[in-house]
C-alpha cells in the first residue's frame, strides 16, 4: 500500500509581511518632514513678531520721553526753569519697561548711560545757552541711538510685511529724528537771536542744516504712512491714521516754510528775527503737538496687524497639526488593510489543497483505497462480455488469429 506524503510547514513569508510596513512608512516620511518644515518655518515667524510686540511695548514709552526731553531742552535754552515732573515720569516709565524687556532687547547697557546723561541735565539753563543746548544734544543723541537700538534687537526693522514695515520705519526712527530735529532748530533758532550780528550770521548754515533734518524726515514719514494704508489688508488702518496724518503734514509744512528763508539780511533785523522766531516756535509747537497725537496712534495700529498676524500663524499651525494627524491615521488604516488582505490570502492558500494531492478514494467502510490495489477478500470485478451463437467464437478467433488446428 502506498502512502501519500506528507507536505511540509509553508515558510512564512517575511516580505508580504513587511512590504505593507514599508509603504506606510515611505508614505508617512513625506508627511512628518514637511509638517517639521511648516512647524519650524511658523514657529520662527511667531518668535519673530513676538519680538516685534516687545519694541513695540518698549517704543511706546520711548515717546513721551522724547516729548518730555525736547521740551525740557527749550526751556533750559530759553533760561526758563525745567519742570522736571514730566520728564521724571517719563524716566520712570522707561526704567520699568527696561526692567522688563531689557533683556530680551538687550538695551540695559544703552539705557543706563542715557539715564545717567538725563540725571546729570540742569533743571535751569546754563549761563552760556550754547552750552546747555549742547549738553542737551548728547542727551538726545543717546535717545535716539535707543530708539534704533529698540528697532533692531526686535527684529522690527527686519518686518516682511510691507505695511508693518512702514509703519515701524515712521514710529521708530522718522518720528523721533524728526521731533529731536525740530526742537533743536526751534531752539538753536532762539540761541542765536540772543547772540551778537556776526555771530547770528554766522549760525545761518546750521540753521539751515537742522531745517533739513528736521523736514526730510518729516517728509519720509508722511510717505512712509501713506505708503502703508496703500499697503495693508486692514480697513482700520487708513481710517484710523490718516487723518492726525493730514494735522500733522500741516504742520510740518508751515513748519517748513517758516524756517526754509532763515537768511543773514533777516538775522540782521532785529524785529524780523523777533518775529521770524515767535512764528517759528509756534510752528514748531504746533508739529510737536500734532506728532504728540500720531505717535500711539501708529503704535496701536502696528501692535494691531502684529497680534492679527499672530494669531493667523496659531490658526495656520492648528490647522496643520489636524491634517497630519488626519494623515496619518489614514496611511495607518491603509497598513491595517494591507496586512489584513495579505493574511487573509496567505490563510485561504493554506487551505487549498495543492495540485497532485487528491485524496485517493475511499471504499465502502471509508478507508482508502491505494490506486491499483485491491482490498484482502475482495474479488476484483469481472469486465462482462457477450454471449456469441455457437461457431461465432472460433471464426473470429480464426479471423483474428489466423487458422489453427483445433486439435
Amino acid at each position: 500500500m502506498t502512502v501519500p506524503a506528507q507536505r511540509g510547514p509553508r515558510r512564512p513569508n517575511r516580505t508580504g509581511r513587511v512590504l505593507p510596513l514599508v509603504l506606510v512608512v515611505a508614505l508617512l516620511a513625506p508627511v512628518a518632514f514637511l509638517f517639521v518644515q511648516q512647524r519650524r518655518h511658523s514657529g520662527e515667524e511667531r518668535d519673530l513678531m513676538v519680538r516685534e510686540r516687545l519694541g513695540v511695548e518698549y517704543l511706546r514709552v520711548l515717546g513721551p520721553l522724547t516729548l518730555a526731553l525736547v521740551d525740557a531742552q527749550s526751556a533750559a535754552v530759553a533760561s526758563r526753569t525745567v519742570s522736571r515732573e514730566s520728564l521724571a515720569q517719563a524716566v520712570q516709565d522707561v526704567a520699568a519697561a527696561d526692567v522688563r524687556l531689557g533683556d530680551e532687547l538687550r538695551t540695559h547697557e544703552r539705557w543706563t548711560g542715557l539715564r545717567a546723561k538725563l540725571e546729570a541735565l540742569p533743571e535751569k539753563g546754563l549761563t552760556d545757552p550754547q552750552a546747555t543746548f549742547a549738553a542737551y544734544g548728547e542727551a538726545t543723541d543717546l535717545l535716539l541711538a535707543l530708539h534704533r537700538k529698540v528697532r533692531e534687537s526686535s527684529g522690527l526693522v527686519r518686518d516682511r510685511q510691507a505695511d508693518s514695515y512702514y509703519l515701524q520705519d515712521a514710529i521708530s526712527d522718522e518720528l523721533p529724528e524728526s521731533l529731536v530735529a525740530t526742537g533743536r532748530l526751534g531752539d538753536l533758532a532762539a540761541v542765536a537771536a540772543e547772540l551778537p550780528d556776526a555771530q547770528r550770521i554766522a549760525m545761518v548754515s546750521q540753521l539751515g542744516a537742522l531745517w533739513t533734518s528736521a523736514i526730510s524726515p518729516a517728509n519720509d514719514l508722511i510717505n512712509n504712512l501713506r505708503a502703508a494704508v496703500d499697503s495693508t489688508d486692514s480697513t482700520k488702518l487708513g481710517a484710523n491714521v490718516l487723518a492726525p496724518l493730514d494735522t500733522y503734514q500741516r504742520s510740518i509744512e508751515r513748519l517748513g516754510a517758516l524756517a526754509a528763508p532763515t537768511s543773514s539780511a533777516r538775522l540782521q533785523d532785529e524785529a524780523a528775527t523777533a518775529r521770524a522766531l515767535t512764528n517759528l516756535i509756534a510752528a514748531r509747537t504746533a508739529a510737536q503737538e500734532a506728532a504728540r497725537q500720531l505717535q500711539p496712534v501708529i503704535l496701536d495700529e502696528l501692535d494691531a496687524l502684529l497680534a492679527g498676524r499672530i494669531d493667523q500663524v496659531d490658526r495656520d499651525r492648528r490647522l496643520t497639526a489636524g491634517a497630519t494627524v488626519l494623515a496619518v491615521l489614514l496611511l495607518g488604516a491603509l497598513g491595517a488593510l494591507l496586512v489584513t488582505a495579505r493574511r487573509d490570502r496567505r490563510a485561504g492558500r493554506d487551505r487549498r489543497p495543492a495540485a497532485g494531492d487528491a485524496s485517493p478514494p475511499a471504499d465502502e467502510t471509508g478507508r482508502d483505497t491505494p490506486a491499483g490495489n485491491t482490498p484482502a477478500g475482495t474479488l476484483a470485478p469481472v469486465e462482462p462480455r457477450m454471449l456469441q451463437p455457437a461457431g461465432q467464437g472460433r471464426a473470429a478467433d480464426a479471423e483474428r488469429w489466423g487458422p489453427f488446428d483445433a486439435r
